[in-house]
């Protein structure tokens, strides 16, 4: 009993500290992970075996091979068609083109693929497309097996019980349906959506900064006499002097320059180079030693390292090899010298990057890269084919002949390799690693909940208290519970934590678990009343003007629609008996 109500405890705390630390997720179960062993819930083979989870060990290679598939032109050739003179037809478009590309490669990186031709496109606002293209491409994930990393994760765990798993459509008929009931009521409610029109008002607030020379023939002069306040799309914002001491803020045009004042500029930054234009003018970037000719732009994660430090503090360049050019950040005018700026999960940087760049291990630890890739990390040529082909012969493969998925996607991935269409830094930059610890933590309890009576003790209570209930009504109070979890945690802890839980009450009602087990897999898929749930939401958050109303406007319908659907079509597709 003892044991029993040690693992209780430690789900309890659990829980609280995902809620309160949710871009710590790792830490908290790789923590949990440790008391099982410690307390002696699960041995060392155990852990080694759940570690070497053959579900687990096909989603981390579906991950790595995803990354080959992004750097195909398939969805960049895809974006060009996404918009008409119709406001109508570029909704279905950017919503359907979403769902399906999130069936097959992994949603985050369809909307970092999409996301700028979105923002930039001449013909429908932005504001308009942002939040369908994130919420189909949460919906899309549904429709398959390899939809989305939660389905995977709900699978591994599911094949770890003893079960044969799910098949690769065997999401498909309840996915369709809450596909095109979701996307419908999307299209609805889109239109509640504000129209900002088609100016980058983004672009506007990047934040840019300069410093005067004490040799440069510009000291001494009005702001006006420089030429500093007709700039082609840059505006001088702020004037940082004596170290920080005095601001000029708004920069008046008879303000005279001195020696060593930092300029802050506000405004495009494609033509940052104009800035190069004015003898004894350096950029911030280029006190670092990086030229400014190819700029990449990135979004800094919830988990990053950066959260809360300065660019001076942070040791920016040694850290990533790549120098600050400018920074922007949604609702909040920046103040100050560039480097003293406090960095926030969602801030936009403007990159000078240095060769060693893409090959650092930490970048997508650290961001989300939304433009400027290199050229020659893209494929293209006989490379292209082989993983568009690829991936879609492994898949169908394994659907024909019944074949594991682990086999098809350990070929094709030694395929990629050998071939150069994937690369070692490559593998080692975009290994989940976060998965991969949540998906082994959560085994672990698992076991523990075997081993310390937890999973007999729920299967008696459900035995004894749900016994004279219908099934449905445990699908509906592990669906809604699941889904409270995901939009207050993540939704693969949602998964992770959940499983075990609803497994245990399916066998003790004597039921067929698959219907359950669906109901935290379609649960943990879905977020999308705030944006902070998903990493999709978080990045057209920060991609636009929306406020946390716009989200709750169009995601409380959407959500209704996706729980009722999921709630009706899941018995019918798996009943329980």
């Amino acid at each position: 009993m003892g044991n029993t109500l040690g693992l209780i405890t430690l789900l309890v705390v659990m829980v609280c500290l995902l809620v309160r630390y949710q871009t710590h997720s790792v830490t908290v179960f790789g923590s949990a992970m440790l008391v099982t062993v410690i307390a002696g819930w699960v041995s060392a083979d155990e852990l080694l075996a759940n570690a070497a989870n053959p579900g687990l060990v096909t989603l981390i290679m579906l991950v790595l091979i995803s990354f080959a598939l992004e750097k195909t032109s398939l969805l960049r050739r895809v974006s060009r068609f996404l918009f008409t003179g119709s406001e109508s037809a570029s909704v279905i478009r950017t919503i359907g083109v979403s769902a399906l590309a999130s069936s097959v490669l992994n949603n985050t990186a369809v909307v970092a693929a999409l996301l700028n031709s979105v923002r930039n496109n001449k013909r429908v606002a932005a504001s308009r497309l942002l939040i369908p293209l994130s919420y189909a491409s949460i919906l899309g994930g549904t429709l398959t097996l390899i939809g989305t990393s939660t389905n995977l994760i709900v699978n591994s765990m599911f094949t770890d019980t003893g079960h044969p798993g799910f098949g690769f459509f065997d999401f498909t008929l309840v996915g369709l349906a809450v596909v095109v009931g979701g996307s419908i009521t999307l299209f609805i409610v889109s239109r509640w959506l504000p129209n900002d029109g088609c100016q980058q008002s983004d672009i506007k607030e990047y934040y840019v900064e300069a410093e005067l020379d004490a040799d440069s023939p510009l000291v001494g002069k009005h702001v006006d006499d420089a030429g500093l306040r007709h700039l082609d799309e840059l505006f001088l914002a702020e004037i940082v002097r004596k170290g920080g001491q005095e601001n000029l803020r708004p920069v008046a045009r008879y303000d005279v320059l001195q020696a060593g004042d930092k300029l802050l500029f506000s405004g495009d930054v494609t033509k940052v180079k104009t800035l190069s234009q004015f003898e004894g003018l350096r950029l911030f970037a280029d006190d670092h030693g990086l030229e400014t000719q190819e700029l990449t732009e990135v979004i800094v994660k919830e988990e990053s390292v950066l959260i809360g430090k300065t660019l001076k503090s942070s040791g920016f360049r040694a850290r990533f090899d790549a120098a600050v050019v400018a920074i922007r950040r949604e609702g909040e005018a920046i103040s100050g010298k560039l480097g003293e700026v406090q960095l926030q999960a969602g801030d936009f940087l403007l990159l000078a990057t240095g060769p060693d760049f893409s090959a650092r291990t930490n970048i997508t630890k650290n961001f989300y890269v939304l433009s400027g890739v290199e050229p020659d990390s893209m494929l293209s040529g006989w490379r292209e084919k082989l993983t568009l082909w690829g991936f879609l012969g492994a898949i169908a493969g394994s659907v024909i002949t019944g074949a594991s998925l682990f086999y098809s996607m350990l070929f094709l991935l030694s395929a990629l390799l050998m071939t150069g269409c994937l690369n070692t830094n490559e593998i080692k930059r975009r290994f989940p690693i976060e998965i991969w610890v949540i998906v082994s933590s959560a085994l672990c309890l698992a076991e523990a909940m075997q081993a310390t009576g937890s999973a007999q003790l729920l299967s008696e209570w459900a035995r004894q208290t749900l016994s004279d209930s219908s099934p449905y009504v445990l699908l509906v109070g592990v669906f809604l519970l699941t889904y409270l979890l995901t939009e207050i945690v993540t939704n693969n802890a949602a998964a992770a934590l959940m499983f075990p839980i609803a497994y245990s009450l399916a066998t003790g009602l004597g039921i067929d678990p698959m219907p359950i087990v669906l109901g935290v897999a379609f649960a943990a898929s879905a977020s999308f009343i705030t944006p902070y749930g998903y990493q999709t939401n978080l990045m057209v958050f920060n991609a636009s003007n929306y406020r946390l109303k716009h989200f709750a406007l169009c995601g409380v319908p959407v959500a209704i629609t996706y729980v009722i659907l999921s709630l009706v079509f899941i018995p019918l597709v798996f009943p329980f008996y």
